[in-house]
């Protein structure tokens, strides 16, 4: 399973590649207004300086919800870096765009995803990703991990070759439920990622070691 950084901040990029296990980085609107960035000019630019931080890919959202806006829009973002994955939202356009996206070289994402059905339709359209939002289905009462587990069997079914995204994680076990239903990808604030580091058991063992370790050097 890859992992990919869900944040703009380009600090905590840093610091999630330099532990090596980094694959790539999603933003969305949101993640950027939070970093200050604003206008089109300075979020193309700060995009492109991810993008030479990472060696891998990076989803670009499109903010145009109609078919022709998301066209013009997502041919932008793509030709800012070989490496930008563009954004699409599960909408009637969205899925439109992702099928000219798919015939014209440009790879995509679509975002905002909460049923299978939605799923296939990605699926059918082309899309390189899709992105599931666990975290926002859980808060609906429903079961996120049971939707990637789904979705996971309905692509290996039909021969799907849309990547799995599971999104909107909360903590270091969902990432580890995500692995367990069939997830592709990871995407995650940083704090998750660094979660799976812990253990209690692991703190109280490398205590013991180095105190028997300063026993032994006296």
């Amino acid at each position: 399973m890859k992992f990919f950084v869900d944040t703009a901040n380009l600090d905590q990029i840093r610091e999630a590649n330099d532990l090596g296990v980094l694959d790539g980085v999603t933003t969305n609107p949101s993640l950027m207004a939070k970093e200050g960035i604003k206008g089109e000019e300075a979020i193309f630019r700060h995009y492109e300086t991810i993008c030479d931080l990472v060696d891998g890919d990076v989803s670009a959202e499109v903010l145009s919800t109609d078919y022709n806006g998301i066209i013009e829009e997502g041919k932008k973002l793509a030709a800012i870096h070989p490496n930008i994955v563009v954004k699409v939202p599960m909408i009637k356009d969205g899925i439109k765009a992702i099928r000219w996206f798919t015939e014209n070289g440009i790879r995509t994402n679509c975002t905002l995803v909460f049923s299978a059905g939605q799923a296939i339709l990605a699926a059918k359209a082309g899309a390189t990703y899709l992105s599931p939002f666990i975290g926002r289905i859980d808060d609906s009462s429903w079961d996120g991990m049971e939707l990637i587990g789904q979705i996971s069997h309905i692509y290996k079914l039909q021969g799907f070759k849309t990547e799995i995204l599971a999104a909107s994680i909360r903590s270091a076990l969902h990432i580890v439920k995500a692995a367990e239903m069939g997830a592709d990808v990871c995407t995650c604030p940083l704090d998750s990622i660094l979660g799976l580091l812990k253990h209690p058991l692991t703190d109280l063992g490398l205590a013991k070691f180095v105190e028997d370790a300063k026993k032994m050097n006296g």
